[in-house]
């Protein structure tokens, strides 16, 4: 979340000079991916938006897609619909998103149907999330979960490794493929590349949350080499 929107938003300045993004965040704690941590963290959120709202941000974004994901189907309505409230009563509007949400609502608009998707959890956060999508009314086709625990080491995941990752996917079905199912997973540096060797598009969690970020604002939404869903078209 603090490396790759930031170096989205900020790549749109060659394109949109007249722009300029400022970028604020608040962070929940968690050390090793696993139910338990993630339930606390999720509590921690309302802490992190009023701390955000003091700011007068435009828009607010929840990162964390599987802390949301294993709360279960439509979690992410929930939670922004409680955290709008919580920022709403420091007197500010700032709508609120979520990666989870993001994603959902970005497959949908694209109406994919199917997609194949690549996490870095373990396999049986990867079911959550997996379950979590198609009760979203979109089949997961092909997963695969990279099975690592601990969170510092998701962010030090080297994102072309994804590109190997990737060929393994089954995406014959597939509408499209969520390259990383985690805005902790490096992956833009591979979006592009991923999608010019699959002749899929690709999107990833950050990426989709860069979309709905854009949408809000109502700014175009293009970032260039970010994959189809950034491509401008949309």
């Amino acid at each position: 979340m603090e490396t790759e929107i930031p170096a989205m938003l900020t790549s749109r300045y060659s394109l949109f000079p007249d722009e300029h993004f400022t970028f604020h965040s608040s962070r929940m704690r968690m050390m090793k991916v696993s139910p338990e941590e993630l339930k606390k963290m999720d509590i921690d959120s309302d802490r992190c938006a009023l701390e955000l709202s003091d700011a007068r941000v435009d828009v607010m974004a929840y990162a964390c897609l599987v802390a949301i994901m294993c709360q279960g189907a439509g979690y992410h309505s929930v939670s922004q619909a409680r955290l709008s409230k919580t920022v709403a009563g420091n007197a500010s509007d700032a709508p609120v998103l979520s990666s989870a949400g993001a994603l959902i609502d970005s497959l949908h608009m694209l109406d994919y149907k199917k997609v194949a998707i690549i996490t870095p959890y373990m396999k049986p956060l990867t079911q959550q999330v997996i379950d979590y999508i198609e009760a979203a009314g979109i089949e997961v086709v092909d997963a695969i979960s990279l099975e690592v625990s601990d969170n510092l080491q998701v962010g030090r995941l080297d994102p072309m490794d994804l590109v190997s990752h990737a060929n393994r996917l089954n995406i014959g079905q597939a509408d499209g493929v969520v390259l990383s199912c985690c805005v902790q997973m490096p992956s833009l540096p591979a979006i592009q590349v991923v999608q010019d060797r699959l002749d899929k598009p690709v999107l990833s969690a950050s990426v989709a949350t860069v979309y709905q970020m854009l949408k809000t604002l109502g700014l175009k939404a293009q970032v260039p080499n970010a994959g189809h869903l950034l491509s401008g078209a949309f």
